[in-house]
């Protein structure tokens, strides 16, 4: 493949990934500095579409990025009211009260969001400010090149590749695409990203660090009876219907317009190999407490995605020669709080800085330092 001849554009910055970290980096790039060029590719067929996320949303990373959303017009609007946490039995349930729990698990002055609307949002405010964002366009392989000692770098990624055959070769339709060259490239593809792990893996990024750990997440929006709608409302259960030898737990937010988002989360190092975690989750709705919610709802949406849960032992190194790793591909889910997306945008902001310190001191091309 190296022999195949590409069109190329020069940035500052090529952000791959139009989630919460990547867009607050590139954000945060303009803020910092408006004449630095700045690029977003995002897979999915526009921003939002594989941001598949109803959360509660600690709102430290939108204030430290925008503090003036509120005033912006950002879909961030239903404030948590009420804080649920219950331990299931297979006909019953036992709610544990809020004042044991730890203050890390209170949900009070957080908001439910959809995090595919709140990137939405981003993306304009990016586009605002000078950013180009590209919708639709997959980074397929990344551009390397070798420093003044030998050693090699990531200069840039392979965007718009199609056509390739299952075994990577080229297929008659097949379109090259194009490189996308940067000073710093930021990666912040999610869990268990293609050149996430490409990186990681030639650096050894995790050297030091335990493995990650990762979990299933299922989530479906239903439009319910309004009588049984109860706005701002948080609720989590752990136990039935997973058994010992299975951990995971489910959560059911309360947004506007009588819709709840029910989601469900097996852990990945479940001992019965023939467990099915999309059945749990159906099983799961069976319960009385949530099948008498959705008794008479619809159901308008759904999904999955896999969730890094390794926490704070398995963060790997973040830098690397030419580039950094952001957000879910850097494993940054804090599992005891629920809660990723801040510091998605913690880690966004703080590359950012770091970078657009790097880039007019001359020190583009090696590992940003903050």
């Amino acid at each position: 493949m190296a022999e195949i001849e590409r069109e190329s554009m020069e940035y500052d910055v090529v952000i791959v990934g139009g989630g919460p970290s990547g867009l607050s980096a590139a954000i945060r790039l303009k803020q910092i500095d408006a004449d630095l060029n700045v690029v977003v590719l995002e897979k999915g067929s526009e921003i939002g579409a594989h941001i598949l996320s109803g959360a509660v949303l600690d709102t430290s990373g939108l204030d430290a990025l925008l503090p003036d959303w509120k005033a912006l017009g950002a879909p961030v609007t239903t404030e948590v009211k009420q804080d649920n946490f219950y331990i299931l039995g297979p006909a019953g349930q036992v709610r544990i009260p809020n004042w044991p729990m730890p203050p890390l698990m209170s949900n009070h002055g957080k908001y439910i969001v959809s995090m595919g609307n709140v990137c939405r949002w981003l993306a304009e405010q990016a586009e605002a400010l000078g950013v180009e964002v590209f919708p639709g366009m997959a980074a397929s392989a990344l551009v390397w090149a070798e420093d003044g000692n030998g050693a090699e770098r990531v200069v840039g990624v392979v965007a718009g590749e199609m056509g390739l055959e299952a075994d990577g070769t080229p297929g008659p339709n097949y379109e090259p695409g194009m490189e996308l060259l940067g000073k710093y490239v930021m990666l912040g593809e999610g869990v268990r990203g293609s050149l996430s792990k490409q990186v990681m893996a030639k650096f050894d990024l995790s050297k030091g660090h335990c493995p990650q750990k990762f979990g299933l997440g299922m989530k479906e929006i239903w439009e319910i009876d309004p009588a049984k709608h109860r706005i701002g409302t948080v609720t989590h259960t752990m136990g039935w219907p997973l058994g010992r030898n299975a951990g995971g737990g489910s959560f059911i937010y309360h947004l506007e317009n009588n819709q709840v988002y029910v989601g469900f989360v097996v852990h990945l190092n479940y001992e019965n190999p023939w467990l099915y975690p999309y059945m749990e989750f159906q099983r799961f709705k069976h319960h009385p407490m949530v099948a008498d919610l959705l008794e008479g709802g619809k159901r308008v949406a759904y999904g999955a995605r896999a969730i890094s849960e390794g926490g704070w032992q398995s963060i790997p190194k973040l830098t690397f020669p030419g580039g950094v790793l952001l957000g879910c591909s850097a494993g940054l889910v804090n599992v005891p709080r629920i809660k990723g997306n801040h510091n998605a945008m913690l880690s966004g902001i703080a590359a950012a800085e770091a970078a657009a310190a790097a880039i007019p001191a001359g020190r583009a091309g090696g590992e940003p330092a903050g």
